[in-house]
């Protein structure tokens, strides 16, 4: 897309809300926002733009988290991608509530009956060695975070979000990525 009067200011390196793409950016427009300056950059990748606000405010904001290959269940990769993007708009609880529902998705896209309860789908990603050696203890971080933003009257803050989004980045990893880089051997005939 071509912007009309678009101009060179001051530089901005960001993550672009629209295409994903980290650039350093000096094409836009600037202005004021209620006696405050505020910037519109335009990436060079997608052509979109972005708003910089009063403290710095970005909107949107840039999805947290890395995209992660080889998901085969479009379940898991659509609710991993909407927790990522929930970070955009500061839907810290949603992510979170996201995170906890991965985990039974992840279960059954590994053969885990569906209509379980919650703490079973965390047994079976335990018991059938899809959660890395050590890390039961964020399993049950992810659950007990889930069951707070889900039945506690209580808000979800980014740090929870992050914490979540980053372990289940690294379990989707571990169970799915990770494996497809490297085939399993096939067994030799004896």
């Amino acid at each position: 897309m071509a912007w009309e009067k678009e101009r060179e200011i001051v530089s901005k390196q960001y993550d672009c809300g629209h295409c994903g793409n980290s650039l350093v950016s000096n094409k836009g427009y600037t202005g004021t926002v209620k006696g405050s300056n505020a910037w519109i950059y335009v990436c060079h990748y997608c052509g979109q733009p972005t708003y910089f606000g009063p403290g710095n405010t970005q909107f949107p904001g840039a999805a947290f988290g890395r995209a992660v290959a080889s998901i085969p269940s479009e379940e898991v990769k659509s609710l991993y991608d909407e927790a990522r993007n929930c970070m955009k708009v500061n839907a810290f609880t949603a992510s979170v509530l996201c995170c906890r529902k991965l985990l039974m998705n992840i279960a059954v896209s590994k053969d885990a009956d569906e209509g379980l309860r919650f703490i079973e789908y965390v047994e079976f990603l335990s018991e059938k060695g899809y959660v890395p050696p050590d890390g039961k203890h964020w399993v049950d971080h992810i659950r007990d975070k889930g069951n707070e933003a889900t039945h506690e009257i209580k808000v979800m803050q980014p740090e929870d979000a992050k914490d979540l989004i980053t372990f289940i980045e690294m379990l989707l990893k571990f169970i799915y990525e990770f494996p497809a880089k490297v085939k399993k051997p096939e067994p030799t005939p004896s």
